[in-house]
């Protein structure tokens, strides 16, 4: 997708070879004309696959699963990383490893919104090592519901998690696939071929 990847070249930031920092755009500040655009492009992307709802982690997946689900004409739900003393229901839970915060959560949903019998379209904002989408499929397992596709805003292909996701039979769409961040330099899979 050429306007998320031209706002990584314009906005984001490479700390180190492993990290790049979108905040200013993705996951701190939001850019509401590429969040759409975003959720556009996961709407036509899985269009074919009944998608019934939609599944992402807080808070980062949040934006782009908003967009998607209005595009697509679906709920999307969110896991919760921490569980609120409100919720009091039963919940599917599942821990959850986040590789830029190097710390594990516990995320949960609540059942009465993850129904069985669902089609469940999984977003998230980055994938490293698969981790967070793993657990995202995990819940959606736990409620007897299907999992279509698992949409990434920005896959960090020079790690396994496309790899691990795919071996696992899922289908992974990324809008922007990244080969290296070496030197403080982002390369996109296509430019490194």
């Amino acid at each position: 997708m050429e306007m998320l990847k031209e706002k990584i070249r314009q906005e984001g930031l490479v700390p180190s070879d492993n990290i790049l920092k979108v905040d200013s755009f993705l996951n701190h500040q939001i850019d509401p004309e590429l969040m759409m655009a975003i959720g556009e492009e996961f709407a036509r992307l899985f269009a074919d696959a009944g998608i019934t709802k939609i599944l992402t982690i807080e808070s980062s997946g949040i934006a782009a699963a908003l967009t998607a689900g209005l595009k697509l004409g679906v709920p999307f739900v969110f896991a919760r990383k921490k569980k609120s003393v409100l919720m009091n229901e039963e919940v599917y839970m599942t821990d959850v490893h986040s590789f830029t915060k190097n710390e594990t959560n516990q995320v949960t949903v609540l059942k009465k919104f993850l129904p069985a019998g669902e089609t469940i379209l999984i977003i998230d904002d980055f994938l490293a090592n698969g981790e967070a989408a793993l657990g995202l499929a995990h819940l959606v397992e736990q409620a007897g519901s299907t999992v279509a596709g698992i949409g990434i805003v920005i896959e960090k292909a020079f790690q396994n998690g496309a790899t691990r996701l795919k071996e696992k039979g899922f289908r992974v769409e990324s809008l922007a696939r990244i080969a290296s961040l070496t030197a403080g330099k982002v390369t996109f899979v296509e430019e490194s071929l």
